[in-house]
C-alpha cells in the first residue's frame, strides 16, 4: 500500500505561518503567566489520574469524583508532568544510591515527591492546551478551504488566529478549549460520513471510527457539548443520507457505544467514578443571552475593542446572508444554525462557555459568505473589508495580550 503523497503549497504554507502567529501570541502569554491555584488543581488530579487514580477510599481522585468536570482537561495537564517524573524515574537509575530520588526506584510514594524536580512547570501545564487549539485551527482551514476555497479559508482560520477569546482559553487548562475543538470535530466528521454513504462502503468504516473518536473525546471534555454535537449529528446525516437514511441510527448506535467505552477509559476503567457521568449533572443547562452580551460588550474577554473587528464582519456576512440568494446553502446554513443553538446556552452544574465552543463555526459561516462575495463584480470592495478587518482584529488581539497574561 503507498502513501498518499503530501504537498505542501503555497496556501499550505500561509495557513502555517498563520498558525504561527498564533502559536506566538500564546507563547507570548504563557511566558508572562504565573502558576494559579486552577493551574496546581489540573496539575494534581491529573497526574493522580495517571499515577495512581484511588488516592482516598471512595473518591477518583483528592479532587472527588469530578461531579459534573470532564477528566479530560485534568488528563491534559497532568500528562506532562507525569511523563517527566517518568524520565526523572529512568535517570535516577544510573544515580548512586544515596542521590535518588526515588529510593529503591519505586513509583509507590506521593505523586507530589518530585514536584521540586519537575522545570517549566507552566508550559507543561499550559501548552498542551495551546497544541489542541493549533489543531483545531489546523482543522478549522481544512474544512473551510475545503468548502469555500482558499480565501474563504484565509479569512476563518485569520479570525481565528486573532480571535482574544480563543487565545485566553488556550492558555490555561480547561475543558471548554477542548470541548470547543472535539465539537468542531464531531459535527464535520458526522457530514462526512453522511456523504461517505453515497459511495462504496469500504469509505464508511474510517470515518465512522473517527466519529466515535471525536464523540468519546468531546464526552469527556463536557458532556453537554457532546449532546449537542450529537444531535447535530443526527440531524445533518438524516437530511444528507437521502435513500440510506436507514443506515444512520445504525451507525450513531455503534458510534455512543464506542465513545462509551472511550469515556469509560478516561475514567480509568472504575465504574464507580465513571458512575458520576450520569449523575453529576454535567449536561445540565438553560438559556440566557449573558455570554453573547459579554462577548459584544467584551467583558471577560481581555479588551473593550477586541472583538469589534469579529462582530462587524458578522454583521455584514448576516446582511449578505439574509439577502443575497447565493449565499444561502448547506455550506453556510450549518455553521449558522449551530452558532444560534449554542449562543444562548448555560450550564447550570458547572462553569463553562458554551459560547466559545460557538466561536469556529461563528468564523466558519463568516468565511464561507466573505468567500461567496469574492466571486462577485464587488470582489475589489469585499477584499479590501476582508484586509481592514484582519489587520484591525490582529491589533486589537495584540493590545489584549497583556489583559489575558493578567
Amino acid at each position: 500500500m503507498t502513501l498518499p503523497r503530501i504537498h505542501i503549497g503555497r496556501p499550505q504554507r500561509l495557513a502555517a505561518l498563520l498558525l504561527l502567529a498564533f502559536l506566538a501570541q500564546c507563547l507570548w502569554v504563557v511566558g508572562h503567566q504565573q502558576l494559579s491555584t486552577a493551574d496546581y488543581r489540573f496539575a494534581r488530579c491529573g497526574r493522580e489520574m495517571w499515577e495512581r487514580p484511588s488516592p482516598l477510599a471512595g473518591y477518583f481522585t483528592t479532587c472527588g469524583n469530578l461531579n459534573g468536570d470532564g477528566t479530560f482537561a485534568y488528563r491534559v495537564a497532568g500528562l506532562p508532568l507525569t511523563l517527566e517524573r517518568l524520565s526523572l524515574l529512568g535517570v535516577d537509575h544510573f544515580r548512586a544510591p544515596a542521590n535518588r530520588l526515588y529510593p529503591g526506584g519505586s513509583l509507590s510514594g506521593s505523586t507530589w515527591e518530585s514536584r521540586h524536580q519537575l522545570v517549566f512547570v507552566v508550559y507543561h501545564i499550559h501548552l498542551p492546551f495551546v497544541f489542541f487549539a493549533l489543531l483545531l485551527g489546523g482543522g478549522l482551514w481544512w474544512v473551510t478551504r475545503r468548502l469555500f476555497g482558499n480565501e474563504g479559508g484565509f479569512f476563518a482560520l485569520g479570525l481565528y488566529c486573532f480571535c482574544p477569546a480563543v487565545v485566553r482559553m488556550a492558555v490555561a487548562p480547561n475543558n471548554d478549549v477542548l470541548a470547543m475543538w472535539g465539537l468542531y470535530g464531531l459535527i464535520y466528521t458526522a457530514i462526512g460520513v453522511a456523504h461517505a454513504m453515497q459511495g462504496p462502503r469500504r469509505r464508511w468504516r474510517p470515518r465512522i471510527a473517527l466519529l466515535t473518536i471525536a464523540l468519546g473525546f468531546t464526552a469527556a471534555a463536557h458532556l453537554l457539548a457532546a449532546i449537542a454535537g450529537f444531535v447535530a449529528a443526527l440531524v445533518f446525516m438524516l437530511y444528507l443520507a437521502q435513500k440510506r437514511r436507514g443506515y444512520v441510527m445504525q451507525i450513531l448506535l455503534v458510534t455512543v457505544i464506542g465513545a462509551l467505552a472511550i469515556l469509560f477509559a478516561f475514567y480509568g476503567f472504575r465504574p464507580a467514578a465513571f458512575s458520576y457521568v450520569f449523575t453529576g449533572g454535567a449536561a445540565r443547562f438553560w438559556f440566557s443571552l449573558a455570554g453573547v452580551r459579554s462577548f459584544v460588550l467584551n467583558r471577560g474577554f481581555a479588551g473593550s475593542m477586541a472583538n469589534l473587528p469579529i462582530l462587524t464582519a458578522f454583521a455584514v456576512a448576516a446582511l449578505l446572508y439574509c439577502c443575497v440568494r447565493r449565499s444561502r446553502y448547506f455550506g453556510n446554513t450549518t455553521p449558522l444554525l449551530i452558532v444560534f443553538a449554542l449562543a444562548p446556552l448555560i450550564t447550570t452544574q458547572t462553569v463553562s462557555a458554551p459560547l466559545l465552543w460557538a466561536l469556529p463555526f461563528l468564523f466558519t459561516f463568516i468565511g464561507g459568505v466573505f468567500a461567496d462575495a469574492l466571486e462577485t463584480h464587488y470582489r475589489k470592495l469585499f477584499l479590501l473589508l476582508t484586509g481592514a478587518v484582519l489587520a484591525a482584529q490582529a491589533m486589537a488581539c495584540l493590545a489584549a495580550l497583556p489583559l489575558i497574561a493578567r
